[in-house]
């Protein structure tokens, strides 16, 4: 009862600011914009879409497939409650942290918390022909999908409402200033860094983060003793299926128009995902005796994330080059993982931190604007603030009231022990 009333409390308090912004946008939106284009505008909302759908269903599915029949239900509400709570603290302040004027290379001001500012018209720095209020929901997506994917990595022990407070912190502390770097004018910007669509900001990241969840939460019970392969294979190919479409939108949207760099942005991305695909196969192949619709879908999916680094800086033969490295050095990190003994779940360091970090490394020797020095120390810098950031965080979240659920819990399953529910009858 205490806490509701707290939070009516907050949100009655909130009230007038929200009139005032709504008041400002409702002015901002009444002025003429010039320069605006319909056909970039109709491209930029749809790529939103599909990178939603990413989010919901594509990730949620794909990461239900992965885990136990136990945990499914626990697994997809995870992207789901991600999306909301990103989304909330994206509008309040994230998003001027990561994209309103620099603030000493490190993050953006608060010129446009709570939206002040960002409306119909254009913001000629970062996307001249949308709307503000476009470009700023086509990157609310990111920072909500980035979280989402580092969630795989704790997957089976954590409690929901410490992976919300979590992923919450994260967007704010450690997603927005590794955005406002590379994106918004920060220093790795300024020193020549390059990243279409996340290469660093989502992939290194999401992979950095995931070791650190994986080490301060701690392996599952029964790691390597119990049997914890996927329970549902169908799953996981519509899963990777939603983000393999998703990401035509996530990588082609980053053009932030309908234009040539879109087209060549989407071209790059399929080949890259077929490559990969095929070369994990062969590998896994050679190595195992026999291709699986596992290993092909993981396959595609490292190729993805190695795509966005440079996704409108290379060509297509490019792009299938880094797809063949990325579906090998994929493979070899995930089996390498298992000797090293760190239970990072559903394998986001192996599958998104290794795409991120050769897609980065393409961009500096494939790109005409990369140069590979400026791009290691991007990938360095992204993965060690993530890294310590993430770490960091989850001593904080667990100081507060734990990270994990009990072992009686873990073993009867997060379904029933954390939402009462099953995902079969």
């Amino acid at each position: 009862m205490k806490k509701w009333r707290l939070f009516m409390w907050t949100v009655a308090a909130t009230l007038p600011a929200w009139t005032a912004v709504a008041r400002a946008e409702d002015a901002l939106g009444a002025v003429p914009a010039a320069g605006l284009q319909s056909g970039d505008i109709a491209w930029m909302l749809a790529a939103s879409a599909l990178v939603t759908g990413m989010i919901v269903p594509g990730l949620a599915f794909y990461y239900g497939g992965l885990v136990r029949s136990k945990n499914v239900i626990s697994t997809m509400v995870q992207s789901f409650g991600i999306l909301c709570v990103v989304s909330l603290i994206w509008i309040l302040f994230g998003y001027s942290l990561a994209f309103a004027p620099d603030r000493g290379g490190v993050v953006g001001g608060l010129e446009w918390m709570l939206l002040s500012g960002v409306g119909a018209s254009p913001n000629p720095m970062y996307a001249p022909t949308i709307p503000h209020q476009a470009f700023m929901l086509f990157e609310l997506l990111f920072a909500a999908f980035t979280p989402a994917l580092i969630a795989g990595a704790f997957a089976e022990r954590i409690k929901f409402g410490s992976m919300l407070l979590f992923a919450g912190l994260w967007s704010a502390v450690v997603y927005a200033p590794l955005a406002h770097w590379l994106w918004g004018g920060g220093w790795l910007m300024k020193l020549g860094a390059v990243d279409f669509a996340g290469g660093a900001v989502v992939h290194v990241s999401a992979g950095f983060s995931a070791v650190a969840c994986a080490m301060a939460v701690g392996k599952r019970r029964g790691w390597r003793t119990d049997y914890m392969a996927p329970h549902n294979l169908p799953f996981i190919l519509l899963g990777a299926g939603m983000l393999w479409l998703g990401w035509f939108g996530f990588n082609g949207g980053s053009a932030r128009g309908a234009n040539a760099v879109s087209v060549n942005a989407i071209v790059v991305t399929h080949l890259t995902a077929v490559s990969a695909a095929m070369s994990w196969m062969v590998a896994e192949w050679k190595h195992r005796g026999k291709p699986t619709v596992l290993g092909i879908a993981s396959g595609a999916i490292a190729g993805l994330a190695t795509s966005t680094a440079g996704a409108g800086f290379v060509g297509p033969l490019a792009g299938v080059a880094l797809g063949i490295a990325a579906g090998l050095c994929s493979y070899l990190a995930i089996v390498w993982k298992g000797k090293i003994g760190y239970d990072d779940t559903l394998d986001v360091m192996g599958t998104h931190g290794v795409g991120g970090i050769l897609g980065m490394l393409g961009v500096g020797l494939f790109a005409a604007n990369g140069h590979l020095a400026v791009q290691l120390v991007a990938v360095v810098a992204s993965g060690a603030y993530s890294f310590i950031g993430s770490y960091a965080l989850l001593k904080l979240v667990d100081g507060a009231g734990g990270l994990r659920v009990t072992p009686e819990e873990e073993s009867t399953g997060l379904d029933l022990t954390q939402h009462n529910e099953r995902a079969y009858s």
